[in-house]
């Protein structure tokens, strides 16, 4: 049976999928049959094959592949805003169950699924859901990313606040992004780590390059158990 991971964010655009690419990769790297799930994807191009989201496309990367992108970002949704929204423009509704069966397709034939969500804890799926139901039916530990910067303290208290509520489990955090030259990053990773209680699975830098490769070299997986 497969065991899965639902990653989040303290915010969109803080680098979740060049994190879960690595988490991905590193698992991968550790003798494991991984899957990416990106369940809903705002923000995609037309190419021949239909529409293709970035992020979908490097989770399915960092896996090696062996899966059909259709199993692996089930909605694709043209405009880049939240969720809901983007799938109200194109016509379609989005539903947990629907969402969670893609899941439990995916997650037959590989050691480890990681979920990757749009944006924070509480997006919008429909006007009674969100994409945190998905992990709580799935009820899947989760790992949050949160982005070092200014407000990060609060953002990922908050966070895992809202996750200890829905009832899951915290498998992890991970700094990312941080800037080398900013003297307040390592006190502000040492404040949060002081007050979650859950293991920092991994300190990623301001990468040049943050393929699934490079980031793998900072995380630690063995910490999810």
């Amino acid at each position: 049976m497969s065991r899965g991971v639902f990653i989040t964010g303290t915010d969109t655009e803080i680098g979740k999928t060049a994190v879960g690419a690595g988490l991905l990769r590193a698992m991968r790297d550790a003798g494991s049959r991984v899957a990416g799930y990106k369940p809903v994807a705002a923000g995609c191009e037309w190419t021949p094959e239909g529409w293709r989201n970035e992020d979908a496309l490097s989770l399915m990367a960092a896996t090696g592949g062996g899966v059909d992108y259709q199993a692996v970002n089930p909605v694709a949704l043209p405009a880049a805003i939240a969720p809901h929204l983007a799938a109200a423009d194109a016509g379609i509704t989005l539903d947990v169950a629907s969402l969670a069966a893609g899941y439990r397709r995916l997650s037959d034939s590989v050691d480890w699924v990681l979920v990757e969500g749009a944006g924070g804890w509480r997006v919008p799926l429909n006007a009674d859901e969100t994409l945190a139901d998905l992990a709580r039916v799935l009820r899947l530990p989760v790992v949050v990313v949160v982005a070092i910067r200014l407000g990060c303290i609060n953002h990922a208290l908050l966070t895992a606040e809202a996750v200890a509520a829905d009832g899951l489990p915290l498998a992890g955090w991970v700094a990312n992004r941080f800037d080398a030259r900013d003297a307040t990053a390592k006190r502000q990773i040492d404040a949060i780590a002081e007050r979650l209680a859950a293991p920092l699975l991994g300190v990623v830098p301001d990468l040049p390059d943050a393929n699934a490769a490079n980031v793998a070299r900072y995380l630690d997986t063995k910490l999810l158990g």
